[in-house]
């Protein structure tokens, strides 16, 4: 039984939950969220702690490892609420940099033509062109790391100068050039 899954969720008291069947309502400061949970788990609450079970004993094995990703789904929407969640990443790299435009993010990394991706809905970003960073904001931890993580993708940081976009406080292990492997040029 994953002991994730067994640990109650307190609500906030600026946080108000709702549920009804199996779909979980979460309304706070910053918005309401929702997320509908797997069939065979159910949600409980009582005195603002949500508690979930495995309604379905035959299920067990099959619903456990859904029921922690459940647990942790829903306590992410209690904290997204009422504090956003963010990303930052670092954009490094000659002539790299990040514009935000309207709702679309134009990066230029290096290639023949700029990068423009679209912000979804619920997203706030922020590119600094001092420092090259792009700060990305919202409610739902997983739309915010998928979208970080889309952005990243696009140019992975190489291990020789570590030009590419990584997250902040991410370290990339550098590997020393030809030169230093062979003792430099004779």
């Amino acid at each position: 039984m994953s002991r994730i899954g067994k640990k109650p969720i307190q609500i906030p008291a600026k946080v108000k939950v709702e549920v009804k069947g199996s779909e979980v309502k979460v309304t706070g400061p910053l918005g309401n969220l929702s997320y509908t949970m797997p069939e065979g788990i159910e949600a409980k609450l009582e005195n603002n702690v949500l508690n979930l079970a495995i309604k379905d004993a035959s299920r067990e094995r099959e619903l456990n490892a859904l029921y922690g990703t459940a647990r942790a789904r829903i306590a992410n929407l209690v904290l997204g609420v009422e504090t956003p969640f963010v990303k930052v990443l670092e954009v490094n790299g000659l002539g790299y940099k990040a514009v935000v435009q309207g709702n679309k993010l134009n990066l230029e990394l290096g290639f023949s033509h700029p990068v423009i991706i679209d912000i979804p809905q619920g997203i706030t970003v922020v590119a600094d062109v001092k420092t090259p960073s792009v700060q990305i904001k919202g409610m739902d931890k997983v739309l915010v790391g998928d979208f970080a993580a889309k952005i990243r993708k696009l140019r992975i940081p190489e291990p020789y100068k570590g030009s590419g976009i990584k997250y902040q406080g991410e370290h990339i292990v550098r590997k020393a050039g030809k030169a230093a492997a062979t003792g430099g040029a004779k």
